[in-house]
């Protein structure tokens, strides 16, 4: 059986957030590929991890998101920043799971309840005291989600 699984999904950008956030994020993500990583990717943490990620695995993150491709960049966020795709959310046709983190400021809970909504045979799972990264933050407890999910279809 086919299923799908989403972590702190939107609908694209301009199907979840309001048109004056998307041209913010966007023209924030522009201006930062233009600069070296140590010039940024720090303060991008804060709104991917909670205050209570330990100190390796913000460093982790770090590493990871310094070794960015700045034409590849550009091309994700513009990407996302068009992308709406709320007319295609009630024709998904598989069982769909949903992670978010509870904490999670880039992709809001009431963004996940409105995906949820939307989707039909889909099940949203909270991820308690975790940020937008909780494949990150909360490993272990995402896989185990994950891994229920696929047995219970």
């Amino acid at each position: 059986m086919r299923t799908l699984a989403l972590a702190s999904a939107y609908a694209g950008w301009a199907g979840s957030l309001p048109p004056d956030v998307v041209a913010e994020r966007l023209e924030g993500v522009l201006r930062e590929s233009e600069l070296p990583p140590e010039q940024f990717v720090r303060g991008w943490i804060p709104g991917l991890l909670t205050d209570r990620a330990p100190a390796e695995m913000i460093e982790e993150l770090v590493g990871i998101m310094s070794d960015f491709h700045p034409a590849g960049t550009r091309a994700m966020a513009r990407a996302m920043a068009e992308a709406d795709l709320r007319d295609v959310l009630p024709r998904i046709e598989v069982p769909t799971l949903l992670l978010y983190g509870e904490a999670d400021r880039r992709s809001p809970l009431a963004l996940a309840e409105e995906l949820a909504d939307q989707i039909p045979s889909s099940r949203l799972v909270v991820i308690p005291g975790v940020g937008h990264q909780s494949n990150v933050e909360a490993a272990d407890r995402f896989n185990a989600e994950v891994q229920d999910f696929i047995r219970s279809r």
